[in-house]
């Protein structure tokens, strides 16, 4: 890891690139580790993900993005290594919220914490339901942190939580690897499409999530629409069995 590579601009943290410039010869390992901080830890909540697994799938084809050189990736290995990281990240966050509860939000706001980032997970959490949530929530920055030890808090089951992050987690990270891969592979000049891809995957991952929405929003105007929503959990009191 080269130290003299740190980002002088703290914006520049928020960019996948500066990351991977850091990390050098264990770029790949450092992917991995981010991938699981961002997963586990809610300081992760402020780490890149979807641009940076997209970004660590291109450098698995082409070792220079804007004129500067990276150490190639192995595709391989972070297929395997992705999802590892993912799934152990979301369960030590649903440990966490399990363990600590309602005490691991108690906290004031600051530059990397937020109430209203807790209370957008919890949404999510209530709206599409336990498992659905933890699936979605992956592809939604910030939520993804935030949802798995909100999970463990209200009190979801760690078998069925395991199997539903499973499935995110493998989704999630091989899909932008893959996806990264691909471009790099076939489209000249990639570097100077990585940011306009990462708007497009935002965009085509909050799809799922709008159609849900709406689709909610028909069923509460519906004769039932107390029904369901007295049975979901929420940080004010139930939790989830």
């Amino acid at each position: 890891m080269d130290l003299t590579a740190l980002p002088l601009d703290i914006t520049e943290w928020l960019h996948p690139t500066a990351w991977l410039q850091l990390f050098g010869t264990f770029a790949t390992i450092g992917v991995l580790a981010i991938i699981f901080a961002e997963t586990g830890l809610l300081i992760g909540c402020i780490l890149p993900g979807d641009s940076l697994l997209f970004t660590a799938g291109i450098l698995t084809a082409v070792s220079t993005v804007n004129g500067q050189d990276f150490q190639p990736l192995s595709l391989p290995w972070l297929l395997i290594g992705g999802p590892v990281a993912a799934i152990a990240g979301a369960q030590l966050g649903h440990f966490l919220g399990a363990r600590y509860g309602r005490k691991l939000f108690d906290r004031p706001d600051s530059r990397i914490f937020k109430q209203e980032w807790v209370e957008k997970a919890e949404y999510y959490f209530n709206r599409f339901g336990p498992a659905k949530a933890v699936v979605l929530a992956r592809f939604i920055p910030i939520v993804r942190t935030f949802l798995n030890p909100l999970a463990g808090m209200l009190g979801m089951d760690s078998k069925k939580f395991f199997v539903w992050n499973a499935i995110g987690g493998i989704v999630w990270t091989d899909a932008l690897f893959l996806l990264g891969h691909f471009l790099g592979s076939e489209v000249p000049d990639v570097e100077k499409y990585i940011l306009p891809g990462v708007a497009v995957i935002l965009i085509l991952s909050v799809i799922p999530i709008i159609r849900e929405v709406l689709k909610g929003r028909k069923a509460d105007h519906g004769p039932n629409k107390n029904g369901p929503e007295e049975s979901r959990p929420s940080l004010s009191g139930d939790s989830y069995r």
